[in-house]
């Protein structure tokens, strides 16, 4: 019997009886994949690919502590199921006590899809977005311009099991577009991205028009210096902040004074103002459009996620409320440390600022200053103060008198996301973007524009 012919529930309550461990949680994660690639107004891949991976977590107690082991392989056959529960097993034993244990979650926990075949994708995914994308290359290639970018649709179904009894699954739909503009000659470029959960929602036509009228902007070039200068962030690019500003906000790191959210002096800085605008940024597993996993799916323990949380409910959390910070990540351990509740991390995002103005609209409002594009090659210089480092892409383009007059040099930025919502003077519409820079681990997310009067472009870039 094959590994893909054995069902994933099966497997794990084989795994599960297998264990001789105290304690036992199991992960089988069914994966597919489907994608299409194209260069130059012209399909030129694509492929469709699935796999499993087995984790299995042993934990072992004794008199100084509960252990833990932790293994994962991919394509475990029937007879290697054994040797992989043992090897999770051998490695509790050999592992010290785990700082992070806790009992095991408990409850009579179980979806009732657990016993169904893994959800999958298929090239079908496609079925009336690659047509659409046909048109939107003969409408670039009649306009002058090509197109280039890839389209991506994977499919995970987890199913988590444990020795105290729960039985879960979740389906997690996970879809990117990305969709590069070029001028003939290659010396202009303009980009757009898209998350989506089964691509019903991506209109290439669309796309491919906002395109050509950035490629428009960009034929008169205009050189500005490094400087602060008031900047419109598009969605994409506050998203690629704020997640950043996400995976920094644990709370035992910030209980420990090591990170932007310390207090001077101890403490945390929960229940201070960070911006004058009523932005609340939150995550929801039930968040429309933005659906993530209703419970804990953790592979490893690290920070503020813990495998001995593998099963734990989430909920609707509000990381800051009206301006206010209110939670920071934390799992059942280093809440107990911290005495701050427990708040696990949780796979979408969302700013919502109560605005309604699209980006046009803020545009049509600038005196002058700087319309981005995105954001690319971020990197942490100062964990204290949460500042990042980064270059512009694919277009940054200079706004006079509520018009676009032309692009500009791209410039390396020095900024903190925490500085950046405190200095914020305008939010938008709130929408569902694509962050860029960190598409390949988050994608959920929906953002407003933010204008910013001082932005930190600390040098002028040559990058494209």
């Amino acid at each position: 019997m094959s590994a893909r012919s054995s069902k994933p529930h099966e497997v794990v309550e084989r795994a599960l009886e297998l264990s001789r461990a105290d304690g036992c949680v199991v992960i089988a994660d069914e994966q597919s994949t489907a994608n299409l690639r194209w260069a130059g107004n012209a399909l030129t891949t694509n492929g469709v690919t699935r796999g499993r991976t087995l984790t299995v977590v042993a934990t072992v107690d004794g008199k100084e502590g509960t252990a833990s082991g932790v293994v994962s392989r991919s394509a475990v056959t029937p007879d290697e199921l054994e040797p992989l529960v043992r090897a999770a097993e051998a490695a509790a034993r050999g592992a010290g006590p785990a700082e992070d244990a806790q009992p095991l979650v408990t409850g009579v926990q179980r979806s009732p899809e657990f016993t169904e075949p893994p959800a999958e994708t298929s090239s079908a995914v496609f079925a009336d977005f690659a047509p659409a994308l046909g048109e939107a290359f003969a409408r670039a290639r009649a306009g002058g311009r090509e197109l280039y970018g890839f389209a991506n649709h994977e499919m995970v179904s987890s199913y988590l099991g444990t020795s105290t009894g729960l039985r879960l699954r979740h389906d997690q739909p996970n879809g990117t577009l990305e969709l590069n503009a070029k001028s003939p000659d290659r010396t202009r470029s303009a980009w757009a991205g898209r998350s989506t959960r089964d691509f019903k929602d991506v209109d290439p036509a669309a796309l491919d028009a906002e395109l050509a009228v950035r490629l428009g902007w960009a034929e008169r070039r205009v050189e500005l210096p490094a400087g602060r200068y008031e900047t419109l962030l598009p969605p994409t690019a506050v998203a690629d902040l704020l997640i950043y500003q996400m995976w920094s906000a644990s709370g035992r790191d910030a209980v420990e004074g090591r990170t932007v959210f310390s207090k001077p002096g101890g403490g945390t800085r929960v229940g201070e103002k960070l911006t004058d605008l009523p932005l609340t940024l939150r995550s929801d597993p039930d968040e429309p459009g933005l659906e993530s996993a209703p419970f804990v799916i953790a592979h490893s323990s690290g920070g503020d996620q813990s495998v001995f949380d593998n099963g734990l409910p989430l909920a609707a959390t509000e990381w800051m409320r009206e301006g206010e910070l209110r939670h920071l990540t934390t799992s059942r351990h280093s809440a107990g440390l911290t005495g701050l509740p427990v708040a696990p991390g949780i796979d979408n995002i969302v700013l919502d600022g109560g605005e309604d103005r699209s980006l046009e609209e803020m545009v049509a409002n600038t005196g002058r200053g700087l319309l981005l594009t995105c954001l690319w090659y971020i990197r942490e210089v100062d964990p204290a103060s949460l500042l990042l480092t980064g270059l512009t892409r694919d277009g940054v383009y200079l706004v006079e008198n509520g018009e676009v007059t032309g692009e500009v040099n791209n410039f390396r930025f020095n900024e903190s996301p925490v500085g950046v919502l405190g200095r914020a003077t305008e939010a938008g519409r709130t929408e569902k973007t694509l962050p860029r820079e960190w598409s390949d681990w988050f994608t959920r997310a929906a953002m407003p524009a933010l204008r910013v009067p001082d932005f930190n472009m600390s040098s002028v870039s040559q990058g494209v």
